[in-house]
């Protein structure tokens, strides 16, 4: 046996210093990890601080066509609320991006997302968003919350022309947990046969429950997201089955052993965040696979920099990277 010890983990990398200059100016509060003795009271000021903009105000004026649709769960689970939304003034079916919103699956909600989706995106590629509605932790474990997506977009795949949407043209797409959901759609869809998709867009996403990858370790009290908050919301997310060695890839998709057979995916995270080493490791199996992924490391950026610093020259970089990625995936 190698009883020869690990050698220390290394200090983190610097921030780029636009995203430094911010997080100096939030003082010391976001310091504060997510613990279970604190989760409850997040949640509460979650749900009453994070935007929820109304339907009318997604509306803009009339520049985008905008509703809520409660749909039927899955295998007899509660209803799931969709928000549906697209450029006004378009009579073709459109494209469509069904997104997932972050909050580690504890927090976070469907219509807070929205705005920047339809400013950045659905006007300049004529997409249409579905921004779905999921059952949060620990109210609702895994798998929960995964199959609320899933319902979600099988009945906008079947009602694609009540929708006036490309059924065709479907990318799956979130933020944090929300990619780490879309990326778990994406192994989902694939193994139930449909409906089909063409891409999964997943942004600094929140893949593997275990938390011991070198850059988990490396962010520790470093990251705004770090293991501490991240073992946490697992921990509410799979409740007694956290840490299960046989966990599904549905549950955590970086326990997936088999990544053939996916849609091209985007995958981005910053060089200074608790999710870098699970991200690249998973964009490093789906090509071992034979699959296709496009793998962005930001220079500095820490865990979900370009919504807290999005004047910074990183955040502008990035942004321009997802569009570029969307078009061309958006090409026929």
């Amino acid at each position: 046996m190698d009883l020869t010890p690990e050698p220390p983990t290394p200090g983190a990398p610097p921030f780029d210093p636009e995203l430094s200059t911010v997080l100096a100016a939030l003082g010391d509060a976001w310091r504060e990890p997510l613990t279970p003795e604190n989760l409850a009271a997040h949640q509460e000021q979650d749900a009453a601080t994070r935007p929820r903009p109304t339907v009318r105000e997604l509306r803009a004026d009339g520049r985008f066509e905008v509703e809520e649709l409660r749909v039927p769960g899955a295998g007899g689970g509660p209803d799931v609320t969709l928000v549906s939304a697209r450029p006004a003034g378009i009579t073709r079916p459109l494209p469509l991006l069904y997104y997932m919103h972050g909050g580690g699956m504890v927090m976070g909600n469907a219509w807070s997302v929205l705005p920047g989706l339809l400013d950045d995106w659905a006007l300049a590629l004529e997409l249409a968003v579905v921004s779905v509605e999921y059952r949060l932790a620990p109210q609702a474990r895994y798998p929960g919350p995964v199959e609320d997506c899933y319902a979600g977009l099988v009945w906008a795949a079947e009602h694609a022309a009540d929708l006036d949407i490309d059924a065709d043209r479907v990318i799956v797409g979130g933020k944090s947990a929300g990619g780490g959901l879309a990326a778990a759609l994406a192994l989902l869809i694939r193994d139930r046969g449909g409906p089909a998709l063409i891409g999964q867009l997943l942004l600094c996403p929140m893949l593997d429950d275990r938390d011991d990858t070198f850059s988990s370790r490396q962010m520790a009290g470093v990251d705004i997201w770090d293991r501490t908050s991240n073992a946490t919301a697992w921990q509410a997310v799979l409740g007694d089955r956290y840490g299960d060695a046989d966990l599904p890839p549905y549950a955590a998709p970086a326990r997936a052993t088999d990544l053939s057979g996916l849609p091209p995916a985007y995958i981005d995270v910053g060089s200074v965040e608790t999710f870098r080493d699970e991200g690249v490791a998973y964009a490093d199996a789906i090509w071992r696979a034979g699959g296709q992924a496009e793998l962005h490391v930001w220079p500095g950026a820490f865990h979900g920099f370009d919504a807290l610093a999005p004047a910074a020259a990183v955040s502008g970089d990035a942004g321009e990277a997802r569009l570029r990625w969307l078009r061309r995936i958006l090409t026929p």
